[in-house]
């Protein structure tokens, strides 16, 4: 006797359901070119096989048990997806990545990273896209432990990796900013240390595991600490604290008076932000890669990266 798994065999449950679509053993057979004794005897091995009767025979149609419906059922989705990864192993062979993971920092605009995602998706790819989110050093680790194949929005120096490849985005402007009822709204200007490191400041936990960095906390400043950006931002609406933000992702809140922009003694602070792929253990990259890669060729993509965040 056959066990279940070998009974539900592709070729298998395609006569099973040639024999639902048309009502009988003898005209499936016909249709299968079959005898129909043999196809009597492999169903019966099924049903066999599975302990269940699988079509009624009481009738002159042979019509499927609720066991039959079920069984049809989730063997039609099981040929779809035999299909489906048929069809991906077909288009991997060609170059395709199974899967593409990206690594993308706080700093980049989610709403461009989505057009980008759809525009691949586009294209009916093979690969699977993976995204993961990550805060200063983090953004690039997840990219050199192997985690990651690109690494979007990279606001640290780029260490020397043999393989690893970097290319500017452009340069990300952070400012301090406060809500309107906060203390330090009303202080003269500049701001100096001594008078910031009186109030809480707002900052973000790098996402890197095994170093971690830190921009614009003062020694001995009391710290709340939140896991993004978005967050940062909220305490900030709030008056939880005030705190360094990148400017294009707080215009909307600044235009519409929900936060203000104080100016301090330190110097202006314009962050470059780059772009990383490669590493010892990759090799040449496949064309989902080199799809992306591609758009960030793009100016405009860059910019869009960097100041699209009027839906944040």
């Amino acid at each position: 006797m056959q066990n279940a798994r070998d009974a539900l065999t592709p070729d298998n449950l395609s006569m099973l359901q040639a024999i639902a679509d048309t009502g009988s053993f003898a005209a499936a057979a016909r249709q299968l070119g079959l005898v129909p004794s043999a196809l009597t005897y492999r169903v019966r091995q099924i049903e066999d096989a599975l302990d269940v009767l699988l079509f009624d025979r009481s009738a002159r149609q042979a019509r499927p048990t609720a066991a039959g419906t079920e069984l049809l059922r989730e063997g039609a989705r099981l040929l779809e997806d035999a299909d489906a990864i048929a069809n991906r192993v077909r288009r991997v062979a060609t170059g395709w990545e199974p899967q593409l993971t990206l690594s993308v920092d706080g700093v980049i605009s989610p709403t461009t990273m989505l057009e980008l995602v759809e525009a691949f998706y586009a294209l009916d790819p093979p690969t699977q896209l993976k995204w993961r989110d990550g805060i200063l050093s983090g953004t690039l680790e997840a990219l050199t432990s192997g985690h990651a194949d690109l690494a979007i929005g990279v606001a640290v120096g780029t260490p020397t990796v043999a393989g690893l490849q970097s290319a500017p985005l452009g340069g990300v402007r952070f400012v301090f900013a406060v809500a309107p009822h906060h203390p330090l709204a009303r202080l003269p200007e500049p701001l100096t240390d001594a008078v910031l490191r009186a109030h809480r400041q707002i900052a973000v936990a790098d996402s890197a595991r095994r170093s971690s960095v830190t921009m614009g906390i003062l020694a001995g400043q009391d710290v709340f600490t939140v896991d993004t950006l978005r967050a940062k931002i909220q305490a900030q609406l709030r008056g939880l604290g005030g705190g360094f933000l990148p400017e294009p992702m707080i215009r909307p809140y600044v235009e519409a008076g929900h936060l203000v922009v104080r100016a301090v003694a330190r110097p202006a602070r314009e962050v470059p932000v780059s772009y990383a792929w490669g590493g010892a253990s990759q090799a040449a990259p496949g064309r989902a890669l080199q799809w992306w890669l591609e758009q960030l060729q793009s100016t405009a993509t860059r910019r869009a990266l960097l100041e699209n965040h009027h839906g944040v």
